[in-house]
């Protein structure tokens, strides 16, 4: 699969006056890659991964989980800024702004994108970045993929590795406010590679 089989897609769908949903990775929670009598663009076969240590970038493929690039360019010491959950897929998240754990030090997933390669609406196969279609490619880093289907993605990459930590502290929820007062404080004069996340929820009862 490629972004001509996408031109394809976008042509039959035009053709036959059907809307296009499009699945990258396939995580979306709230179901947005499933449209109501819709054309589904499945990108998950698209798993080509490019990394060039060098220049610290990577093009990825839209059907790609943070995880499969993770395991490429992790192999150079670098990391591209993700999510928080490995097995999201990139496209949607990275379209959506992308928080994950290297936000403090390296911004957002969209922050970091150095150009996408896009199918429009038109049929046209277009290179979005600072150079090339900069409109287009300020438009797409926030708006979750309504200016078109992304098909590859070049990501700035970082140092990063291969020792990462991470911790899970609890407390009752009658301290939240308490909690995250300190957790705010501490985070004012804390190193920037120091990302917090702050969840509240409900822990199961556990029988004995």
């Amino acid at each position: 699969l490629d972004a001509a089989d996408v031109v394809t897609a976008v042509g039959y769908a035009q053709e036959a006056r059907l809307p296009v949903s499009v699945r990258g990775g396939g995580h979306s929670v709230a179901g947005h890659c499933v449209g109501e009598g819709s054309v589904m663009i499945d990108l998950r076969p698209m798993k080509r991964i490019e990394v060039d240590p060098e220049r610290l970038v990577c093009r990825a493929g839209a059907g790609l989980t943070w995880d499969e690039i993770d395991s490429a360019t992790q192999e150079h010491g670098l990391a591209a800024p993700l999510g928080v959950v490995s097995k999201t897929g990139i496209a949607g998240l990275t379209l959506s702004g992308g928080i994950g754990w290297l936000r403090r030090k390296h911004g957002l997933a969209a922050d970091n994108l150095v150009s996408l390669e896009v199918v429009t609406a038109d049929g046209e196969v277009r290179t979005a970045s600072e150079a090339e279609n900069p409109e287009l490619f300020w438009a797409l880093r926030g708006a979750g993929g309504s200016f078109g289907v992304v098909t590859r993605f070049e990501y700035r990459l970082h140092p990063v590795g291969p020792e990462v930590f991470v911790a899970f502290v609890l407390y009752a929820g009658a301290r939240a406010a308490e909690v995250l007062r300190a957790a705010d404080a501490y985070v004012a004069g804390a190193p920037d590679e120091v990302a917090p996340l702050a969840f509240m929820g409900r822990v199961p009862h556990a029988e004995p």
